[in-house]
C-alpha cells in the first residue's frame, strides 16, 4: 500500500525519471558510466537529462506550431512518462505528483490558448498585440501557480533535510568498550599512496540515490522479518542502547576497474548484526539475508556473512564521526569480505531473512552475481601510468586487498623480470587492505611495471583479465613509465 504523505517521497520529476533510468540501466551501461565518469557519475546523468528535456522542449514546440494536434498528443505522452517515474519510486505520495500534473496541465493550457488565438487571429484579423497579452497573462498565472507548487514541495523536503541535518549534528557517537586504533607501520607515509584511512569527505560513493535520503533517526526504524522466531522493530534509541564495537573494514565497489580507486577503508562503530538476528531467531533453510534502504535498493547478502565470527556491523558511524547522508545516515551495513552491491546497504530500513531461491538484491536481475566474494587485487598508486621519474631509487607504492582472507605479499615485475618481493606495512587485519612499496633501481629508458598481491592462502592474484560484470573485476594493474 502507498503512504499519503511528504517524507520520503521523491523531490522532483527529474529525480524520478532519473531514478527510473538507473533501475533500467544495464550492466555494461553502469560500468561504461562509472569507468568514465566515477564518482561523478550522477552529474553527468543530471547534464544528459537537462539536456534531453530542453531538446524534446524543443521538438513539443516545433511539432505543435505545425500539427497542434500532434504537439499536444506528444507533450500529453511526456507527461504520463513523467508521472509514471514518480509515481514508480518507492514512498511515493500523491503530493509527488503535483508539480508534474500542475506543470502537465499549465503546459497544456498554453498550447491550448495559442492554437485558440492563432485561430482567432487569423478568423478575426486580431492584432498580435492582444494575441501576446492573452499569452502572457495565461503563461504569467500558469507559472505563479507552478512556481507556488514547487516552492511548497521544496519547503517539505527542505525542511526534512534541516530536520536530518541537526540530528547528525548533535549525534554524539556512542562510547566502545575496546577502540580500534591503526597499528603503527601500517601507513608506510609515502607522498602518493592512498591514505591508510581514508578521510570520509573523500570516501568512494557508489549507489542507485540520484538524490541522498534526508533521514530523521527520530523516525527511522529496522524490521527484521521473513525467516524469524519473531519478527523485531529496532528503533533508533534502542540501537544506540546497544553495545556497540569498532571494526576496521576495507570497502569495495563491484564495479572497481583493475587499478581503479571505488574503494576505501575506515573504522566503522556498530552494533553486530549476528546479536540483532539471534534476537529474531533465525530459522533453518534461511541462507540470505535481503536487506532494503529507504530509497528501495536491496541487497542480498549470504546469511553466513551476518552470522558468522566477522565484522558485520549495523553502522552509526564512521572515524569516529556521525556518518556523512551521503554514506547512509543514520545507520547503513558494512559487511567485510563482499562487493558493497550485495552488503553495503545504506539508509537500511528491513532485514528480511530468507533464501536465494526465493529473493534477489537489486542487481541480481540486471545481470550481477548474487554472490560477491571481493576478489584478491593490489594497484600502483605511484608513479602514476605514463610518468616521467630521474633514474635511481624509486619507490613504486601502493595498496592491496583481500578481504576477509588477508594479504600476505605483494610483488612487483619490471617488463619482462622476474617477481620482486615489495615491504609491506603493518597487517592490521584480514579484513584490511595493505599499504605497500618497491623500492625500484630505475634506469633509463620507458618501463612497464606490473604488482600483483598474494592472499593468505598462498594464492597470487590472477593475470587472466575480466571486467567488473557480473562479479567483479581481474587482472594485473600494469603501468607504463619513463625514466630520464
Amino acid at each position: 500500500m502507498r503512504r499519503i504523505g511528504v517524507a520520503g517521497g521523491t523531490p522532483s520529476p527529474i529525480d524520478a525519471v532519473g531514478g527510473a533510468f538507473i533501475d533500467l540501466t544495464p550492466p555494461w551501461l553502469k560500468d561504461w558510466a562509472i569507468g568514465v565518469f566515477g564518482v561523478h557519475d550522477k552529474t553527468a546523468l543530471y547534464v544528459s537529462m537537462t539536456l534531453v528535456l530542453v531538446l524534446l522542449s524543443i521538438a513539443v514546440g516545433v511539432i505543435a506550431s505545425r500539427v497542434v494536434r500532434a504537439g499536444v498528443i506528444v507533450f500529453a505522452l511526456l507527461v504520463v512518462v513523467a508521472v509514471t517515474a514518480v509515481w514508480s519510486r518507492p514512498h511515493a505520495s500523491l503530493i509527488d505528483l503535483v508539480p508534474i500534473v500542475l506543470g502537465g496541465l499549465i503546459g497544456l493550457r498554453l498550447i491550448a490558448t495559442r492554437t485558440r488565438d492563432a485561430g482567432v487571429r487569423d478568423a478575426e484579423s486580431m492584432t498580435d498585440a492582444h494575441v501576446s497579452r492573452r499569452v502572457l497573462i495565461g503563461s504569467g498565472i500558469g507559472a505563479v501557480v507552478l512556481g507556488a507548487a514547487a516552492v511548497a514541495v521544496g519547503r517539505v523536503v527542505a525542511g526534512g533535510a534541516r530536520v536530518a541535518a541537526v540530528a547528525r549534528e548533535t549525534f554524539v557517537v556512542p562510547k566502545v568498550a575496546s577502540p580500534v586504533a591503526v597499528p603503527a607501520g601500517a601507513d608506510l607515509g609515502i607522498s602518493g599512496v592512498t591514505p591508510f584511512i581514508v578521510p570520509n569527505a573523500e570516501f568512494y560513493r557508489i549507489d542507485t540515490a540520484l538524490v541522498v535520503p534526508q533521514v530523521d533517526p527520530a523516525n527511522w526504524s529496522l524490521r527484521v522479518t521473513g525467516m524469524v522466531e519473531r519478527e523485531v522493530t529496532l528503533d533508533w534509541n534502542t540501537l544506540l542502547a546497544k553495545p556497540m564495537q569498532e571494526a576496521m573494514v576495507t570497502l569495495m565497489c563491484v564495479s572497481n576497474e583493475v587499478g581503479g580507486s571505488l574503494n576505501g577503508n575506515a573504522i566503522w562503530t556498530g552494533w553486530p548484526v549476528r546479536e540483532l538476528l539471534r534476537e529474531a531467531g533465525v530459522r533453518p533453510g534461511a541462507d540470505m539475508v535481503l536487506s532494503t534502504s529507504i530509497d528501495g535498493f536491496t541487497a542480498g547478502t549470504p546469511l553466513a556473512a551476518l552470522t558468522d565470527e566477522r565484522n558485520s556491523l549495523l553502522v552509526v558511524a564512521q572515524n569516529g564521526q556521525p556518518l556523512l547522508p551521503e554514506h547512509g545516515f543514520p545507520v547503513r551495513l558494512v559487511v567485510p569480505g563482499l562487493y558493497g552491491y550485495v552488503s553495503a546497504t545504506k539508509w537500511v530500513t528491513e532485514l528480511k531473512v530468507t533464501t536465494f531461491d526465493a529473493d534477489q538484491g537489486y542487481w541480481t536481475p540486471r545481470g550481477w552475481s548474487a554472490l560477491g566474494p571481493v576478489k584478491t587485487q593490489s594497484r600502483i598508486d605511484v608513479p602514476r601510468d605514463s610518468a616521467s621519474v630521474s633514474a635511481g631509487t624509486v619507490a613504486v607504492a601502493g595498496v592491496a586487498w583481500a578481504q576477509h582472507r588477508g594479504v600476505t605479499g605483494v610483488q612487483v615485475q619490471v617488463d619482462s623480470g622476474p617477481w620482486q618481493d615489495a615491504r609491506l606495512g603493518v597487517d592490521a587485519s584480514v579484513d584490511v587492505w595493505r599499504q605497500w612499496v618497491y623500492e625500484w633501481p630505475a634506469t633509463p629508458g620507458t618501463h612497464t611495471l606490473t604488482v600483483r598481491a598474494i592472499d593468505a592462502t598462498g594464492e597470487p592474484e590472477t593475470a587472466t583479465f575480466a571486467p567488473p560484470a557480473p562479479d567483479g573485476a581481474s587482472g594485473h594493474h600494469t603501468i607504463s613509465v619513463t625514466v630520464a
